[in-house]
């Protein structure tokens, strides 16, 4: 049975159902009711996860001389936030609805829809515009006094300044080079929306690269064209991708120069990376805040200069949903069948293969398979139902590859091997198989 069409994702509603289904991504609390804004990656999607940020990691750090990784705090010195302009400039302008109480952002008021409070019309009334600050305060230690007021970090770029001076000369690396960081990062969002996009809680992928200021433009472009070829090797759709540079009116007060990367949702075109031209504004300032010279000379003279930073800047789970939303498709199969599906590259595919018996009379041999796969694979093991409505389930799961044990395994000695886009099958010997599997999710990485 092959595929003879098929129809990709126009509704983000779809993917939300089937990644609640699946266990890739459901509500936080959810026997609660939820909490806006805050989400829980389940079985599929912790994998999926940690598949994008060990292949990030990969690219970005291990097979670079030039960059090296830090794990910083989520909890920074407060003066660190003065430092940045984060305590002064990090706020969205809000506006409440008198009649419903809910928030909004001023600036996104044409999508708000209909006031809940107010039957059978759009109109809301609002109050004027005013500045919220978006970093979610905590404290530390058991005082009650201002002092022990502190933020979770809003980004995790600033520890990577505050400890640059420490981890250059750990490293014993010489400028230029990148400090890499995954972590987590928190937000206030006045309107948590469109499933993971935005949330209040999230994971980012930052590399800061520290660069002498007459090769900023060299190391811009480097890590624009980088960081482009990265999104495309995962899978990306090429006519989803796209980037598009910051006109000089939407720049940051510390940013030279940006490019985001976008990728085309169901709900339109969206950033998923950005590429900065910091300049010097982060070291310069934590020099300044801190009264510690972050200054570096340069190899050939003995002049001091402070570095320019060009920032690469991933959103992991922007990349996660776009890597579903991509993948997703419902397809036509000849004799009036269909089937869902998650194309997923097979390097980040949360399974990469099923062992699935024919018959649960065949669990022994196939449990001694699945355990010999283990050892190279990330593997599921499925011994219910049918085996078509088995195949469904791994095709919704985005499982590359299904190694079906049946009664003639027993006496040939082999498995039928079933691939995921194309459904062809195989018959393979069964010491053969995990070097066939090997080579053929190699060819994808």
């Amino acid at each position: 049975m092959t595929a003879a069409s098929g129809r990709r994702l126009t509704q983000l509603d779809e993917l939300v159902s089937l990644c609640a289904r699946r266990g890739y991504i459901f509500p936080s609390s959810e026997i609660y009711g939820g909490i806006n804004g805050f989400w829980d990656y389940g079985p599929l999607g912790v994998e999926l996860k940690n598949n994008v940020k060990a292949r990030w990691w990969q690219r970005v750090v291990r097979e670079r001389a030039d960059v090296v990784g830090m794990d910083s705090a989520i909890i920074s010195h407060p003066r660190t936030w003065d430092a940045s302009g984060h305590t002064e400039h990090f706020s969205d302008p809000m506006v409440d609805c008198r009649a419903c109480k809910k928030r909004f952002r001023a600036d996104q008021l044409d999508d708000i829809g209909p006031c809940s409070a107010r039957e059978g019309t759009s109109e809301h009334d609002l109050t004027s515009p005013r500045k919220f600050n978006l970093m979610l305060e905590t404290r530390v230690g058991a005082s009650e006094d201002a002092a022990a007021a502190a933020y979770l970090r809003p980004e995790t770029c600033q520890p990577i300044f505050t400890g640059f001076k420490r981890v250059r000369e750990a490293a014993r690396q010489k400028i230029p080079f990148g400090i890499a960081q995954i972590g987590k990062a928190f937000r206030n969002e006045i309107n948590p929306r469109n499933f993971t996009f935005r949330s209040r809680e999230f994971e980012q992928a930052e590399m800061e690269f520290f660069c002498h200021p007459d090769e900023r433009e060299k190391w811009f472009d480097h890590w624009c064209n980088e960081r482009m070829r990265f999104h495309q090797e995962l899978g990306l759709a090429p006519d989803s991708l796209r980037t598009r540079p910051h006109g000089r009116d939407e720049l940051a007060h510390y940013c030279k120069k940006a490019v985001d990367i976008e990728f085309r949702f169901p709900f339109g075109w969206q950033e998923i990376e950005g590429i900065h031209d910091r300049g010097d504004w982060d070291l310069s300032r934590h020099s300044e805040y801190s009264g510690k010279d972050l200054s570096v000379s340069a190899e050939d003279q003995k002049q001091r200069f402070m570095p320019t930073v060009i920032e690469t800047s991933v959103g992991i789970d922007r990349l996660c949903l776009a890597l579903l939303a991509n993948a997703y498709a419902v397809e036509e199969l000849d004799g009036g069948d269909s089937r869902t599906v998650l194309h997923l590259h097979a390097s980040v595919a949360p399974i990469q293969v099923a062992v699935l018996p024919l018959s649960k009379k065949l669990a022994d041999p196939a449990h001694a398979l699945e355990s010999r796969l283990r050892r190279h694979f990330n593997v599921f093991y499925d011994d219910a139902g049918n085996i078509g409505r088995r195949y469904r389930r791994q095709d919704e799961a985005g499982t590359p590859f299904c190694v079906t044990y049946d009664f003639d395994s027993v006496d040939d000695q082999q498995v039928t091997v079933r691939e995921r886009d194309a459904m062809k099958q195989e018959r393979i010997t069964i010491d053969g198989v995990a070097d066939y599997l090997r080579e053929q999710l190699e060819c994808t990485a």
